[in-house]
């Protein structure tokens, strides 16, 4: 599998990228009654994402890294796996979508839908290839049954 930068490079780029955009665009500033509480309620689910994916992870024994997903040893698709095939990124799109909210711009959510347009295309392609490659019809069929992100 061929990755030009690595998921959590890839992250703080955009999270850069949208610090810069609310810094220095002279509009699309919002706020409303809630905001900072959504934005903690988003942030504690994308950490609750991440720690549950990690585990399901540790206790497979396989690898968590997102570059070398040939290097699996085992399919996980019980637990949080059963809901999305990717609770990692999806927490990340979670961590960028409260950082929107904090940094209160409107074009944030533009900067999020990057993030995964630039997700699906060059790194989760590449991964569903390679896992398919590892474990052929049980992974095919798993992705039939469970969605992408959510």
């Amino acid at each position: 599998m061929q990755l030009r930068l690595p998921p959590i490079v890839v992250f703080l780029i955009f999270a850069v990228f949208m610090f810069m955009l609310a810094r220095f665009l002279p509009f699309g500033e919002f706020d409303f009654f809630g905001r900072m509480g959504l934005m903690y309620i988003v942030w504690g689910l994308a950490v609750v994402l991440v720690l549950l994916a990690l585990i399901k992870f540790k206790r497979a024994k396989t690898t968590v890294d997102p570059t070398r997903p040939s290097n699996a040893s085992s399919l996980v698709i019980s637990g949080i796996y059963s809901y999305t095939r990717n609770p990692m990124y999806l927490a990340m799109l979670l961590v960028l979508i409260g950082f929107g909210l904090k940094l209160g711009n409107a074009f944030n959510t533009m900067t999020a839908a990057g993030f995964v347009y630039y997700m699906n295309h060059f790194q989760i392609k590449p991964e569903e290839e390679a896992l398919t490659e590892r474990f052929g019809k049980n992974y095919k069929l798993y992705c039939k049954a469970v969605r992408r992100w959510f």
